[in-house]
């Protein structure tokens, strides 16, 4: 198994007014032991404004071989286009393309998408419709996708539409392309199947927790965010993702569940929202390789 950083942590929320630069967290990474990063697609970092072109994306690659630095994936800014809305196929497809291919320019295996819209922000009906329109317009990302040789996968969280467990599983059928797969944040799995929160009408709460939604999502999962939950949201909005020790995830027991996974190759790191941190970087690392170490069989 091997262990990133994601670097969109210190350019949002407590990090945006002074953002750490790209080269700098590149080199804390290395630094600190981790296999690789996870790239985060917006500015200052490596967005389609700042690397318009082939040459550009295959310095930054360049840069990562140097370091000795791998890339387990790509977290695009997609954010102007809500895939879940009425009429935004073509644009969302033209910024999902553009993306991809900085993505494979870049040789990351896979890239991150989202749901877009707000839970609550439609009615029944709406809900219905988007629902439909959104597996869709992913099975022809995914498609897309699979000519650049870049997986999808769609990373459910309460800030987004369609967060209950059986939602999640469904609309993973629904789209039923084998490039599409789900990315299994351990903050939001929590939020999502023991908190239920920001859910669409009934709320769905799993007896079994998180380990049963991970059963549930079994053949379905491609890649693997983890940090800790203490069941609580961030500006009211997404799943704070509390420092490893400090939440409610019983991860001796999730660890060999995780590490199960088939297909699964990279576990990141993900400090999304949580000011301070960049201290916790070599921390948090060494926190994750002795779950793996006690995790794996001997």
């Amino acid at each position: 198994m091997k262990i990133s950083l994601g670097t969109w942590a210190f350019s949002f929320g407590p990090y945006a007014d002074q953002p750490v630069p790209w080269e700098k967290t590149l080199v804390r990474a290395a630094e600190c032991g981790y296999d690789g990063v996870e790239i985060c697609g917006f500015p200052p970092h490596i967005s389609l404004e700042a690397y318009p072109t082939a040459a550009s994306r295959r310095a930054v690659r360049r840069r990562l071989e140097d370091l000795g630095l791998g890339i387990s994936g790509y977290s695009p800014d997609l954010t102007a286009v809500n895939p879940a809305a009425e009429g935004n196929r073509e644009r969302y497809l033209d910024l999902f393309r553009r993306n991809v291919e900085l993505c494979a320019d870049l040789g990351s295996p896979l890239m991150r998408v989202d749901s877009g819209g707000a839970p609550g922000s439609l009615s029944e009906t709406e809900y219905a419709q988007a629902f439909e329109r959104l597996a869709e317009l992913w099975r022809e990302a995914a498609e897309l996708a699979q000519a650049h040789g870049v997986a999808v996968a769609w990373e459910f969280e309460p800030g987004f539409l369609f967060n209950k467990p059986s939602e999640v599983v469904r609309l993973h059928e629904a789209v039923g392309h084998r490039n599409f797969h789900v990315l299994f944040d351990t903050s939001h799995a929590y939020m999502c199947s023991v908190v239920g929160a920001r859910q669409q009408g009934r709320r769905e709460i799993l007896k079994g927790g998180i380990l049963e939604f991970l059963k549930m999502l079994e053949g379905r999962i491609g890649h693997v965010h983890i940090i800790d939950s203490d069941g609580t949201l961030y500006a009211d909005e997404t799943s704070t993702h509390r420092p490893f020790g400090e939440g409610r995830i019983d991860f001796k027991t999730l660890a060999p569940a995780l590490v199960a996974l088939p297909g699964v190759e990279w576990w990141c790191v993900d400090h999304c929202f949580w000011a301070g941190c960049w201290d916790l970087v070599g921390d948090s690392l060494s926190f994750v390789r002795t779950l793996i170490a006690e995790a794996v069989p001997a």
